[in-house]
């Protein structure tokens, strides 16, 4: 039975899932954000697809406006390290001027902005669809489609935070034989905020439809309450903002313990 790797652990062992276990609250707030990132590929299309697309005689596809994520992670990547990283340093006396918690939430709480944008701009969509009389009809109101611009770039402005900052945690708090692992998982929760988009929307759909109510996302988006989705998530973004942030104070990273 003393061969029994189950039963006999060495102390590297023993610590390294101590390492994992201090880990794993920081890992599991990501999962809230990735499910905010997911919105560009869902509800920002869809609700690109009732404003006005046409620019002159082109139109732009709704889809193609995440080209403005890439732009703004271009714009920040270089504005992080040149202007922010500078700056922080003075303060902080980092090397890195931020440490990796500290980056993860600045991105979490642009990530609640973001979702506060597009809440915003869905109020103007629907009260320009009100005034215009088409709320009875799935048509595109008269707004340009460029308004939703800020909120791509927020986005991308986020996952220059998040991501990266995620990215650098686990692979520098990860034991030293377990960071390609640590790394790979928390890619993760990119899979996994889209079961937590995908989850959201059944529900949301599940109690708004109650009563013959058309709900927040019908066909029709002109007769719906998508800014309340987006509301739902900017407040599922500072709910789970607070719990990381004491997950982030209680953490004790790997030099300290």
């Amino acid at each position: 039975s003393f061969n029994n790797p189950w039963r006999v652990c060495t102390v590297t062992q023993v610590e390294e899932l101590k390492i994992l276990v201090r880990m794993f609250p920081v890992w599991a707030t990501t999962i809230v954000f990735s499910a905010v990132y997911a919105q560009m590929s869902t509800m920002f299309v869809e609700q690109g697809m009732v404003l006005d697309p046409t620019i002159g005689s082109f139109k732009i596809p709704p889809a193609s406006l995440s080209t403005f994520d890439v732009v703004s992670v271009i714009i920040w990547v270089p504005i992080y390290d040149s202007i922010l990283v500078p700056i922080a340093r003075r303060f902080t006396g980092k090397e890195r001027g931020f440490s990796e918690l500290q980056r993860m939430g600045i991105g979490l709480v642009i990530s609640i902005l973001a979702m506060s944008a597009a809440a915003v701009l869905e109020i103007k969509r629907l009260a320009i669809a009100r005034e215009a009389h088409l709320v009875d009809q799935n048509v595109p109101v008269p707004l340009s489609i460029l308004w939703q611009i800020p909120q791509y770039f927020l986005v991308g402005a986020s996952e220059v935070f998040t991501f990266i900052g995620a990215l650098e945690f686990f692979y520098d708090q990860s034991p030293d034989a377990m960071r390609s692992l640590c790394s790979a998982l928390q890619l993760i929760t990119t899979a996994l905020g889209n079961y937590l988009s995908a989850f959201i929307l059944t529900m949301v759909a599940y109690f708004t439809t109650r009563g013959g109510r058309p709900g927040w996302i019908p066909d029709n988006l002109n007769e719906g309450r998508l800014d309340n989705f987006f509301w739902l998530l900017a407040g599922l973004s500072f709910l789970n903002f607070l719990v990381y942030v004491l997950c982030a104070n209680r953490f004790k990273s790997k030099k300290a313990a």
